[in-house]
C-alpha cells in the first residue's frame, strides 16, 4: 500500500507546478490569444503554428530541444545564475518554464475560441460609447469570454498534472524537486509495485473523467447562453 509519504510529496509538487504555469498561462495566454484572434497580420499564420507546436510534436522531442537550451551552455545557463544554479534542466524552474511552453495551446485555443464568438458588433457599441481599448476588454470582452478562460484554466491545469515525456527529459526524478505524479507512476511500474501503480494511476483517471465532465459542462452552459442571446 501507498504510505502518506510516497503520496503527498509527488501530489502535492505537481499540484503545485500545474496552479503556478495555469495562473501565468492565464495572464500570458490572454494578449496572445487576443492577438490572433484580431489581427490582421501576415505573422498571425506563423505565430499561431508555433503556439500550437505542442499539440503535435512528441513531448520527447520538444523535451530535446528544450534541454539542450536550459543546459549550461543554453540560454538557460544564462538565467540559472541569478539564484545560484547552473543549469535551468533538472530542477523545478525548469519546470515551470517548459511546462508553460508545452501547455500554451491549452489556453490559447480556448480563449481564442471564446474571442472569435463575441464577434464585432460589442466591441463596435463600446466604442460608439466612448470606451477606451482596455476598460472595453476588461469590462467586455473578459466578461464575455469567460467559458473560454473556465475551458483554458482547467484544460492548461490538467495537462500540466498529466506530463510525463516534458517531465522526463527536463526534470528527470528528483525527489521533493521534480518527481511528479507521472514519474512516481512510471517508477512504481519499473518497481513491479502494481499495487501503488493502481493506486496513483487510478486517481488519475477519476481526475481526467472529473475534468472532461467539467469542460463538457461549461461547453454546454456557453452554447445555452450563445443560443439565448
Amino acid at each position: 500500500m501507498l504510505s502518506a509519504a510516497e503520496i503527498a510529496q509527488p501530489v502535492g509538487l505537481t499540484l503545485t507546478l500545474a496552479l503556478i504555469v495555469t495562473v501565468i498561462l492565464l495572464v500570458v495566454g490572454t494578449p496572445i490569444a487576443w492577438w490572433l484572434t484580431r489581427s490582421q497580420s501576415a505573422w498571425k499564420a506563423p505565430v499561431a503554428a508555433i503556439v500550437s507546436l505542442p499539440l503535435v510534436l512528441p513531448p520527447t522531442v520538444l523535451g530535446f530541444y528544450l534541454l539542450l537550451a536550459f543546459g549550461p551552455y543554453g540560454p538557460g545557463g544564462l538565467i540559472a545564475p541569478l539564484w545560484g544554479a547552473r543549469t535551468l534542466a533538472f530542477s523545478f524552474e525548469g519546470l515551470v518554464i517548459a511546462s508553460i511552453i508545452y501547455s500554451l495551446p491549452f489556453m490559447t485555443q480556448p480563449l481564442r475560441t471564446a474571442f472569435e464568438a463575441i464577434g464585432d458588433e460589442p466591441l463596435e457599441a463600446a466604442a460608439t460609447l466612448g470606451a477606451g481599448r482596455w476598460k472595453t476588454f476588461f469590462r467586455l470582452v473578459i466578461p464575455l469570454a469567460r467559458s473560454g478562460y473556465l475551458t483554458g484554466a482547467i484544460l492548461t491545469f490538467a495537462h500540466t498534472v498529466g506530463e510525463f515525456g516534458v517531465v522526463l527529459m527536463i526534470g528527470g526524478n528528483i525527489p521533493g524537486e521534480t518527481k511528479l505524479v507521472s514519474m512516481a507512476i512510471y517508477d512504481f511500474v519499473e518497481r513491479l509495485e502494481w499495487d501503488k501503480a493502481h493506486a496513483l494511476a487510478g486517481g488519475m483517471v477519476l481526475f481526467a473523467f472529473v475534468v472532461i465532465t467539467a469542460v463538457m459542462l461549461i461547453d454546454r452552459r456557453a452554447g445555452r447562453i450563445a443560443g439565448v442571446n
